[in-house]
């Protein structure tokens, strides 16, 4: 194991349409993608797309949307470890002028308990909230075995203010702050308090707002890519924190501003193109889009 995600499976239907029918009305969309979806096994899908296969415990179902996801897994070459539920959860994804409407069919009803696994060698811990009694468990388990433990804080989950403290890497969404009624200044603050090593707040095209292992508060701003060229901004973060952990992983010695730019670029990637599949990039998609913006960073 050289990384372990912890999330909630989705499968993602998006669609692009320039209207939505009601009651008996039908309309047919301009372009439609159907894929693999959830915050952090998004995130483990980009990390094992890039080169580094992880270890992943997500929710699966008995049903046919289940034993397809499984299907997706493998192809990616992760290890999947699943938490059984009754039902398959989906996402209907409707993307437009950059913001995307979402609609989702969840079951978080967990059958059973979380794996147990060995995490001998584990170099690094992404979760994103969902099953938070996994991601409390091994937050501290990684925590104390010295092992990188990162955050997707894309909204408020029953014991994020908990699990926080044992969080290296917290890079968190506008939309957390909205919740807990900060502004991302605010938030940067409140993560430091709860002793994160870095921390940042995702701020679409305004770009990264972050600080350091020295505190410094600092700014990654987005690349200057046209409004024409976005298709599909969802799971844009979800990209961003699967290719900074691969950052990670591949060199160490880097810098965590060089990691986030690594992931910028990826992120820039994937709003491109319509569906979390088709956005995962490789290692060249990533260069390609590094030269291409060069000039402007």
């Amino acid at each position: 194991m050289q990384a372990l995600f912890i999330g909630q499976t989705y499968i993602d239907v998006t669609f692009i349409t320039d209207h939505m029918p009601t009651g008996d009305e039908k309309h047919v969309a301009d372009a439609y993608a159907v894929s693999f979806g959830g915050n952090a096994v998004t995130a483990a899908f980009c990390c094992a797309k890039l080169g580094i296969e992880p270890d992943l415990i997500a929710t699966m179902a008995n049903d046919w949307l289940g034993r397809m996801f499984w299907d997706m897994a493998d192809r990616y070459g992760i290890s999947f470890h699943p938490r059984k539920v009754n039902s398959s959860s989906l996402s209907f994804i409707m993307p437009k002028d950059g913001k995307r409407a979402i609609v989702r069919c969840r079951d978080d009803q967990h059958i059973h308990p979380f794996p147990l696994l060995n995490i001998k060698g584990c170099r690094a811990l992404h979760i994103d909230g969902h099953q938070p009694d996994a991601a409390i468990h091994y937050a501290k388990l990684c925590r104390e075995e010295g092992i990188l433990t990162s955050l997707d804080g894309g909204g408020m989950r029953t014991n994020t203010h908990e699990l926080l403290q044992f969080i290296d890497i917290a890079i968190v969404a506008e939309r957390l702050c909205e919740q807990m009624d900060k502004t991302p200044e605010q938030m940067l603050d409140y993560l430091k308090e709860r002793g994160c090593r870095v921390g940042g707040v995702t701020m679409g095209e305004r770009g990264l707002l972050w600080y350091d292992e020295a505190s410094v508060t600092r700014t990654l701003p987005a690349l200057p890519i046209s409004r024409a060229r976005v298709i599909d901004t969802n799971g844009a973060g979800d990209v961003f924190h699967g290719a900074y952990i691969y950052s990670y992983l591949a060199d160490q010695t880097k810098t965590w501003r060089e990691h986030f730019e690594f992931a910028r670029a990826a992120s820039t990637y994937k709003i491109q193109r319509l569906g979390n599949e088709a956005g995962l990039p490789t290692l060249a998609d990533i260069e390609a889009v590094r030269q291409e913006f060069r000039a402007a960073v």
